[in-house]
């Protein structure tokens, strides 16, 4: 089947869709929790601070959500660039057009997002590396499929050495472009909270995951061995989280285990991200992923799928909505930082009210305009 044929794959829009919903509840107990926790970081960990387990699995559940934006924004990156290019669509043209938007998504951050959660500085969040990754990738794509999987593992493995080397950087300028680009930090008004290459890695794995689906025909049978490949990623993902975890030194980035308990193991650096946190996120997101495979070859209508389906094919625009939304909102009503979970999952679910039915027109209207600007959003 001609790739500009080639039905949109529902499951990989259900995963994004599920990812927000999750993300909104993280940011939701950002605006509204007083007891929020955000310890998940080798930057600012202290050994023995209390782990309160209601907070914490509240904090977690979201953590696979930036690990999953940015493995589909690679799979999606090779699907697009595939279908463009056969098209008929210069190779120049469709470079451009992926650098331009990798160059609007990293700067929301410091346009849109940071005079919210970071009045007078500059924050550099997931649209900073997620922008800067496809800038990179509009090159980095020409080096094959095995070239960039192998590269990606690479620097996620070697990930807590590279950092432990941006560490040793002298202060000024090369500290920064350390931070920028391995370990993250504070640099006076500028945070780095998402390094760019880690996640450039975890962009690279999804850009070869895309390649492989469209490797595939996507009928038949064939349709099950994108979950059989994802069940195996996925197990081999929490085999390494569970040697990291368990062998409590390399590969936890100076946050390792204070004892035996579920919440110490599930207690990784995602700040910047741990081989640990690299290996259970992106594990769990793959077996997840496989599942929604599964469940799309044999129907792609059960309860919730429109909902994710829309969420997942509109995340940008509800990102970029969601932030002001539950920050200015919690403000207006006096709850800023001033409620507990109950507040925090109550903002969860009216945001997502308010905005889907935004979200359905919005995709309505993007679809009638598949030229125009909203290709960038």
């Amino acid at each position: 089947m001609p790739v500009e044929d080639r039905p949109r794959l529902a499951a990989l829009d259900w995963m994004r869709g599920l990812a927000m919903i999750l993300m909104t509840v993280d940011h939701a107990s950002g605006a509204f929790n007083a007891g929020r926790l955000f310890t998940d970081s080798a930057l600012f960990w202290e050994p023995g601070t209390p782990l309160p387990p209601d907070q914490f699995f509240t904090r977690w559940i979201t953590h696979i959500c930036a690990p999953t934006f940015v493995f589909l924004a690679g799979a999606a990156l090779a699907l697009s660039a595939e279908k463009r290019l056969s098209a008929g669509t210069p190779a120049g043209v469709v470079d451009r057009q992926i650098v331009g938007r990798g160059l609007l998504i990293a700067a929301l951050d410091p346009l849109l997002i940071s005079p919210i959660w970071n009045p007078g500085g500059v924050l550099l969040q997931v649209l900073y590396a997620i922008g800067l990754g496809l800038v990179c990738m509009a090159v980095l794509r020409r080096l094959g499929q095995r070239w960039l999987l192998g590269i990606g593992v690479g620097l996620l493995v070697f990930g807590d050495a590279l950092a432990g080397f941006a560490l040793t950087l002298p202060p000024g300028a090369p500290r920064m472009a350390g931070g920028l680009l391995i370990s993250g930090g504070f640099f006076g008004r500028l945070i780095a909270g998402y390094p760019l290459l880690p996640w450039l890695a975890m962009m690279m794995l999804g850009w070869s995951f895309g390649r492989f689906l469209l490797s595939r025909h996507p009928q038949g049978a064939a349709r099950a061995a994108p979950a059989r490949v994802l069940v195996l990623w996925g197990m081999t993902g929490l085999a390494v989280f569970l040697a990291t975890r368990g062998l409590n030194g390399y590969g936890n980035m100076l946050v390792p285990r204070d004892d035996g308990s579920l919440v110490q193991w599930l207690h990784v650096s995602k700040y910047p991200p741990s081989l640990s946190f690299a290996g259970l996120e992106l594990g769990l997101m793959a077996i997840c992923l496989a599942g929604f495979f599964r469940l799309a070859a044999r129907t792609t209508s059960w309860p919730g799928s429109k909902l994710l389906l829309v969420l997942g094919q509109t995340a940008l625009f509800f990102y970029v909505l969601h932030i002001p939304l539950l920050e200015l909102g919690a403000r207006a009503l006096g709850l800023w930082h001033a409620r507990g979970l109950a507040a925090t999952y109550v903002a969860t679910v009216v945001t997502v009210a308010l905005l889907y039915p935004l979200c359905v027109l919005y995709r309505t209207y993007k679809a009638g305009r598949p030229g125009g600007w909203t290709r960038y959003l």
